[in-house]
């Protein structure tokens, strides 16, 4: 095995890429790590569905996790975006056992879980209270400027900002996305993401291809996009501890 897949396996396996759980205090790490439970998180699974009882809470760390609303009539579009700075389930803390959203795996790789009554439980104690709470705090802002832009804003200016987003939560510049599910994510016609896409690889800002996302111009796609993606990032920026260090 060659040096580069070392390095990969070993960042993947690292339960402290995800932030929430590198800004644990050691105590409280202590306790959380021998229930942690590593998951594989492929393309396209559905962690929960809307209405359903939570069993876990996820914390990403190489995958992208989305939460959509999804419509009676069976149609969805996505609210908000979750990856390495967060964790998957907020509604076991925030007093209900379901929730109204559905998370699917945007993005395929790895994670960790936590039973249900074990995050009830921590979150009776001070310190994991006040970090989660901040975390939902970020979440929530996200929502609701995702709510904004999807009613204001071009879908160009929309898909500039899913990929920043999305961006934001891997380690490369490269995303593995069906067309299908971009247009789920955005709740609209796949013709149309089709369109938005071409238009910004003949800007030179990606290049889209077999549905692999490769972004060639970060700046271009931040001078491109509405000013939700702005509002969001300085929230999580403003709310959550820094980044590790890879």
């Amino acid at each position: 095995m060659i040096a580069s897949e070392l390095l990969l396996i070993a960042v993947s396996a690292d339960p402290k890429k995800n932030q929430l759980l590198a800004a644990l205090p050691d105590t409280e790490w202590a306790r959380w790590l021998p229930q942690l439970e590593w998951v594989d998180l492929p393309l396209g699974q559905v962690l929960y569905e809307s209405g359903s009882t939570l069993s876990h809470v996820y914390f990403p760390t190489t995958a992208i996790i989305s939460l959509l609303h999804v419509l009676e009539n069976g149609s969805s579009a996505e609210i908000a975006v979750v990856g390495h700075e967060g964790l998957v389930g907020i509604s076991l803390f925030m007093g209900g056992e379901s929730t109204p959203s559905r998370a699917v795996v945007q993005s395929a790789g790895k994670g960790l879980r936590l039973p249900a009554q074990a995050i009830k439980d921590e979150f009776k104690r001070a310190p994991v209270l006040h970090l989660l709470l901040r975390y939902t705090q970020a979440l929530i802002t996200q929502m609701s400027q995702t709510a904004v832009c999807n009613r204001h804003h071009t879908l160009d200016q929309q898909l500039c900002r899913w990929l920043l987003l999305s961006l934001d939560r891997l380690q490369g510049s490269e995303l593995v996305m069906t067309q299908e599910l971009i247009s789920n994510m955005l709740g609209v016609r796949r013709e149309g993401v089709t369109e938005a896409a071409l238009q910004l690889q003949a800007s030179g800002l990606i290049r889209y291809a077999r549905g692999r996302i490769s972004v060639l111009d970060r700046p271009g796609l931040e001078r491109r996009t509405c000013e939700c993606y702005g509002v969001v990032k300085k929230e999580y920026d403003r709310l959550l501890p820094e980044k590790t260090a890879a």
